[in-house]
């Protein structure tokens, strides 16, 4: 007699899809002479002041568990960078945490404030964790699609409809991934007038907030009203170059921040030490490093967004990130065909759209975090790519 073997997985992993994203990531390792449009993170080196105030705090001995909410010196300049920056105003002591990268930040996040049956909202084309981290703490992701007609804008009108009676939270991501969208005040204005008439959190997911070009920054929790309202999660990874480091933060009220504390108490700890040291320096003595990458990818933006209307793909100028979305509709071709015969046939990594959602269908995400060189040589070859579609099409 043949027994079936147990599972031991749970439920709500054993249904949840593998990252979209790292599918292409493992086919381009395995091959030569690639040019990848795909990583989302920075091709600048963090700064030396930063990388030296690490290599100091080992030095001095500084090895030990820090508090679990993190340094209070870095809490102190979190909160000094959120007022000066973005005129939010928090206590370092009972409402800014430090976390292991924002994306510990999204999870106790979630874990804090979902109850089993819980709706949160989120915003597609999306970073692909948001609905599995959701649906881990036990809650139920409700999406909204955005469209490229409306530039990837959520619009009021679609988030009214998509409340209902279990709806906690709104997750928004902005400047976006993988549109590189960004709302300016009148746009969350809107946006925040329908979560105070339903007495809603906001989850707030400004990663990228350094990293807005046409204007600057405005963080939803600045708005009347919406302080007690947000959950702002950030960190050093994109605007200050520190992916490796995995330093992120969050800030929020009180008691919500008291609950998100309990969960990082007992999964993390704390971040790391000589990382938080390096922080410090990043918040100090970094921002003038901050702004000159950010011209760079400014240059960056604007090359690919006019590069891809010259050979012929419809692309949307972002307002902030390092990402490009551009439609790849009128080739006939599904975002992932396109995207796997790009990068089998002419080395050109890129993300298909519809691993963001099924908004993102018949879109690319392309990471402008690379060389000019590398960008160029990439155009030139996605630009021979489409001209053989169109001759295989006649």
């Amino acid at each position: 007699m043949t027994l079936t073997k147990k599972s031991y997985v749970a439920q709500s992993v054993e249904k949840m899809r593998p990252s979209g994203i790292r599918k292409f990531f493992d086919l381009a390792a395995t091959m030569e002479g690639v040019v990848s449009l795909g990583v989302g993170e920075p091709d600048f080196v963090t700064t030396w002041s930063v990388r030296e105030a690490a290599i100091n705090s080992l030095e001095r001995g500084f090895t030990s568990y820090t508090a679990n909410a993190g340094l209070l010196e870095l809490r102190t300049e979190i909160a000094c960078y959120m007022s000066e920056r973005f005129g939010v105003k928090y206590s370092p002591k009972e409402e800014v945490i430090v976390t292991v990268g924002a994306s510990q930040a999204l999870d106790i996040a979630m874990r804090a404030i979902i109850d089993p049956g819980d709706e949160i909202i989120v915003v597609e084309p999306c970073f692909v964790s948001y609905a599995p981290l959701v649906e881990l703490a036990g809650g139920s992701a409700v999406t909204i699609g955005t469209t490229g007609k409306t530039g990837f804008k959520l619009q009021p009108e679609q988030l009214e409809a998509a409340i209902t009676s279990k709806t906690k939270a709104v997750l928004l991501c902005y400047p976006n991934n993988p549109t590189g969208t960004q709302l300016d005040r009148e746009d969350l204005e809107s946006i925040a007038e329908i979560v105070k008439k339903h007495d809603l959190l906001v989850i707030a997911d400004e990663i990228y907030a350094e990293l807005a070009y046409d204007q600057p920054h405005t963080s939803i929790a600045s708005l009347d009203g919406m302080r007690e309202r947000t959950i702002l999660i950030n960190g050093f990874s994109k605007g200050f170059a520190m992916t490796g480091w995995r330093l992120g933060f969050t800030c929020a009220p009180e008691d919500i921040s008291r609950a998100m504390l309990k969960i990082h108490q007992y999964a993390m700890m704390c971040a790391s030490t000589p990382a938080q040291y390096a922080a410090i320096e990043a918040l100090q003595h970094g921002m003038a490093d901050v702004e000159s990458m950010k011209k760079d990818y400014r240059q960056r933006r604007n090359y690919m967004v006019q590069s891809f209307k010259e050979i012929g793909l419809d692309c949307h100028l972002p307002g902030g990130a390092f990402y490009v979305f551009p439609s790849i509709q009128s080739t006939g071709l599904t975002s992932e065909q396109f995207a796997e015969k790009l990068l089998l046939e002419e080395k050109v990594a890129v993300v298909p759209g519809s691993v963001f959602g099924e908004g993102g269908e018949g879109y690319i995400r392309c990471s402008y975090a690379s060389s000019m060189n590398q960008l160029q040589e990439a155009i030139k070859r996605i630009g021979r790519f489409l001209d053989k579609q169109k001759r295989s099409a006649m």
